[in-house]
């Protein structure tokens, strides 16, 4: 695991430390949404991955909007509530929305060669936004 967080970090222009942070608390909310599936299958799959997981929920969090966001997401509640409490936890990593794109692409660009892409959109399919973020339809199909 170690090389592919340097290889985020790199990509997204982070430190590894909070590439690490980053990559266990998406793999955190994977497994709390899909928990004995593939989020299960793709954190056997990867060294360290169940330690990262561990480490993000132990950190602390910090950043005005990580907090605000993280309060409405507790309110709105569902799957909407889980991705923005999600995106509390990367922003308070000190991540920016060009970043969290990057990061987003990256670790399912990962996950993606580790479990294959049927089994990556079994578990993406059910997030409000990020299935159309992963898997766009061609640009002229957007167009009509």
């Amino acid at each position: 695991m170690d090389e592919w967080v340097a290889h985020i970090a790199a990509s997204v222009g982070i430190a590894p430390a909070v590439a690490r942070l980053a990559v266990g608390h998406v793999f955190g909310f994977l497994q709390k949404r899909h928990p004995n599936g593939p989020a299960d299958e793709l954190i056997e799959k990867i060294p360290g991955a169940e330690a990262a997981i561990r480490d993000a929920a132990a950190a602390p969090r910090r950043g005005l909007l990580g907090g605000v966001l993280g309060g409405v997401g507790g309110l709105v509640g569902g799957a909407k509530g889980d991705v923005l409490a999600l995106t509390a936890r990367l922003t308070s990593l000190g991540l920016s929305p060009d970043q969290l794109q990057r990061l987003a692409r990256e670790i399912f660009g990962g996950a993606e060669q580790v479990i294959g892409r049927e089994k990556l959109r079994s578990m993406t399919d059910s997030i409000p936004g990020l299935s159309q973020f992963l898997w766009p339809k061609s640009r002229s199909a957007r167009l009509r």
